[in-house]
């Protein structure tokens, strides 16, 4: 009787997805040396971005944060049209066509790739990339190897996406069963998902943000007011002034909020779910202010760069929504209003990274627009 090492025993520990894929890579490498980089896409059907998620294994020093729409990407729709991955052994072939994700691939010096689709069960999930600085080495015996380490890869992404995506549909399910009327629109949400995308995803490189922070800060941001359905309608719906104690009812939101994201991870088993504490600071800190005059006192620096990315998305888009007391700003007004408002409340790299990133906000407020009822 022999002891035999499962050599894929780390993945059933509770490393988060980059370093599966690393270690994986790690495992390929030893078997195939001249494959360089293992990277992820995933796609958003709403807006049909397909973005960099983990930007793979490799210890290059690379960008990241890559998006760009499917419809624009020919070579990618010809991979699902096919439905099988693609082999190309010469990316030279794409220095002379527009501007796309494989473009942007040679672009980064590599020579030869292999694309996998990402399915779940049917539906089109992302791509999974292997490329090489090296041309011609993606020959029959290696792509056979690689179409089982590629399935592999795919379960752990779809699995790890697959576990943040129900989480926040449990949540919003119970948000949504309270039938309470001040809940904010799908379209508010929407919009400000991807007005936090785009902060964080400009002042990335100098909070150390990842393509998978990035991410889940766009999954998590819908949820910062989830502690809402622990507040009365009589006070949140209230026509009139708040009293000083309603007032303070009203911020307790946000703890609330804490409290009801701890209880939905603790009842689902996953109260150590990789991202959680994201999801967490979301809906406690939102509501802080940079000098400190904000629900809980936190200033600057004690404050999660998530939660001053979602507070600026939030109010920008509250601004700019036109409301049954108010008329929406333009964006021009509200900008100013961040503007005036940076380094007191707001922090001022996120309300410079929404600013900068104006055509981009107006191509999602195009987007998602209020329908006759929102």
């Amino acid at each position: 009787m022999s002891e035999h090492q499962d050599v894929f025993a780390a993945l059933n520990g509770k490393l988060p997805l980059p370093e599966k894929i690393e270690y994986v890579h790690g495992l390929l490498k030893e078997r195939f040396d001249f494959i360089d980089r293992i990277s992820v896409a995933v796609y958003e059907p709403k807006t049909d971005l397909l973005k960099t998620f983990v930007y793979g294994s490799g210890g290059e020093n690379l960008p990241a944060l890559h998006s760009a729409k499917l419809a624009d990407l020919d070579s990618m729709q010809e991979i699902l049209k096919a439905g099988r991955p693609r082999v190309i052994n010469d990316l030279d072939i794409f220095n002379r066509v527009p501007a796309g994700h494989t473009r942007h691939i040679a672009a980064l010096q590599y020579k030869s790739s292999y694309t996998m689709p990402m399915y779940q069960n049917g539906d089109f999930f992302g791509f999974l990339y292997f490329s090489s600085h090296r041309k011609n080495v993606f020959k029959e015996k290696v792509l056979h190897y690689l179409d089982m380490v590629g399935h592999l890869l795919s379960l752990l992404v779809i699995h790890d996406m697959s576990t943040t995506r129900s989480l926040l549909a449990i949540v919003k399910t119970a948000a949504n069963m309270t039938e309470r009327q001040n809940l904010d629109t799908g379209a508010h949400l929407d919009r400000m998902a991807n007005y936090a995308r785009l902060i964080a995803r400009e002042v990335a490189k100098k909070y150390h943000l990842d393509d998978e922070l990035v991410e889940h800060i766009f999954l998590f941001s819908p949820l910062h007011d989830i502690g809402k359905i622990g507040i009365s309608d009589s006070i949140l719906l209230k026509p009139s002034k708040l009293t000083d104690a309603e007032f303070d009812t009203v911020k307790s939101h946000a703890s609330k909020g804490g409290e009801i994201i701890d209880m939905m991870l603790g009842n689902l088993g996953l109260a150590e779910f990789p991202h959680a504490e994201i999801l967490r600071n979301i809906a406690l800190y939102h509501h802080e202010a940079i000098n400190g005059s904000g629900y809980n006192g936190m200033m600057d620096e004690a404050i999660p760069i998530e939660a001053k990315i979602v507070a600026v998305a939030d109010v920008f888009d509250a601004l700019t929504s036109s409301r049954p007391y108010k008329e929406a700003w333009s964006n021009e007004r509200a900008f100013m209003f961040l503007r005036s408002m940076a380094g007191t409340r707001f922090d001022i790299d996120c309300v410079a990274a929404l600013i900068n990133c104006r055509s981009e906000v107006d191509a999602i407020q195009k987007k998602f627009k209020e329908d006759s009822i929102g």
